[in-house]
C-alpha cells in the first residue's frame, strides 16, 4: 500500500461535526462553553448549521441519522477522495456511507477503520482556509483514538495519510499511549488501545479553552457532564472529558487550572 502523497489537502484533520439529537439545543450549549457563535451553511435545506470563532469556522452541525447515537466526528483531507476510499478498504477497513458530492462544497465518504472508529475522507471542491494552527480558542488542538488495538490502527492510519510516530508515553493499567504527527512534523494526536469497559472504538477530539476549572464549570452550567477530570498531562496542559446534553463525547483542553 502506497502512503498518500503531500498535497493540498495532506491527510490532516480538517474539519469537525457533531450530529445531535436538538440541534437548537446544541447550539446553544457549545456557543456557551466554546464561545461559538453560529450560522447556516451554503445548504439550502438549512439542515447543517456552522460553529466560528474570531478566527473563522470551527465546525458545524447537523441532525442525527437514524440509528446513530450523537457524536463527533472528524474530516481528514485527502486529494482523491475515490483513491482513499480503495486502499482503506483493500487494508481492512470498511465503507458506511459514499462517496458523495456536496454541491458547492466538496466530495466526502463516510470511512471506519478495520475496528470500527469512524472518520470521513473529504476533498473541498474550493479552495479553503486551513484550520488555525492549534492552540487557537475554540477550534481542536488534539486528536486522540480510543483504539481496537493501537499498533494495528496506526498502521492503517499511517499508510493512508503518512502519520509517522513521535513520543511513546507509559500510562500503566492502560498501556502505551502514541502521539502522532505527520512526516516527521510536530504532533496532533495520539493512539491507545482502548480499555475493555469503553464503547466501540472511538476518536476524541480536545477544543482548546482557557481555563479548565472554568471551563468544566460552563459545561455542567449548560447541562452538560464532565466525565474525567480535570487532569493534567504530559505537556503540563489541561484536560476534561465530557458529554454534552445530548450525549456526544467531546474534551477541552487549557494550558492552566
Amino acid at each position: 500500500m502506497t502512503r498518500l502523497p503531500a498535497g493540498r489537502n495532506g491527510g490532516r484533520f480538517i474539519w469537525y461535526d457533531v450530529m445531535t439529537t436538538d440541534r437548537p439545543a446544541a447550539a446553544a450549549f457549545y456557543g456557551a462553553v466554546l464561545g461559538w457563535t453560529t450560522a447556516d451553511s451554503r445548504r439550502q435545506d438549512g439542515s447543517y448549521t456552522l460553529f466560528s470563532t474570531p478566527h473563522g469556522p470551527a465546525a458545524g452541525l447537523m441532525s442525527l441519522h437514524a440509528g446513530a447515537p450523537p457524536c463527533w466526528t472528524g474530516y481528514i483531507g485527502v486529494d482523491d477522495v475515490e483513491d482513499t476510499v480503495t486502499r482503506a478498504l483493500a487494508a481492512g477497513g470498511s465503507l458506511d456511507h459514499g462517496p458523495e458530492t456536496i454541491p458547492g462544497i466538496g466530495r466526502f465518504a463516510v470511512v471506519a477503520d478495520p475496528h470500527g472508529a469512524r472518520f470521513v475522507v473529504f476533498t473541498w471542491q474550493e479552495g479553503r482556509a486551513p484550520q488555525p494552527p492549534p492552540p487557537t480558542l475554540g477550534h481542536v488542538q488534539w486528536h486522540e483514538l480510543y483504539a481496537g488495538e493501537r499498533e494495528a490502527a496506526f498502521t492503517f492510519y499511517a499508510a493512508l495519510f503518512g502519520w509517522t510516530k513521535e513520543q511513546a508515553i507509559d500510562t500503566g493499567p492502560m498501556g502505551l499511549y502514541q502521539t502522532f504527527g505527520q512526516h516527521g512534523g510536530p504532533a496532533f494526536g495520539g493512539m491507545i488501545t482502548r480499555m475493555p469497559s469503553m464503547p466501540g472504538p472511538f476518536w476524541l477530539f480536545y477544543f482548546a479553552t482557557d481555563a479548565i476549572d472554568a471551563a468544566a464549570a460552563r459545561v455542567t452550567a449548560q447541562g452538560g457532564r464532565v466525565m474525567t477530570g480535570p487532569m493534567q498531562v504530559p505537556t503540563g496542559s489541561w484536560i476534561i472529558h465530557c458529554l454534552d446534553p445530548q450525549g456526544a463525547l467531546f474534551a477541552l483542553i487549557a494550558p492552566a487550572r
